[in-house]
């Protein structure tokens, strides 16, 4: 601050920086403890094949009652998943 009591543009600018280093940091600790939570609760993950005229059209990873992620059935993970559904069948 300048000594008539006015904010100059590079006061500004550092206040801001600082700013947006402390949002970067809080960023990455929420996604740091994001990560650790699901990997913790990955145990419980389950598939459901969605079916439309008899052929399944997507499979979808859930975890409880949230869905995590859709896979298509034509890819490499989408077809070993539905190997091992129709081999334990």
């Amino acid at each position: 601050m300048s000594e008539n009591g006015t904010v100059t543009a590079t006061d500004k600018l550092v206040d801001a920086t600082a700013e947006s280093t402390e949002t970067n940091e809080n960023t990455e600790n929420a996604a740091a403890e994001t990560a650790n939570e699901t990997s913790e609760n990955t145990g419980d993950l389950s598939y459901h094949a969605v079916e439309k005229e008899g052929n399944v059209t997507a499979i979808w990873e859930m975890q409880g009652r949230k869905h995590i992620r859709t896979i298509d059935p034509r890819s490499n993970e989408g077809k070993q998943i539905l190997a091992l559904f129709e081999t334990a069948a």
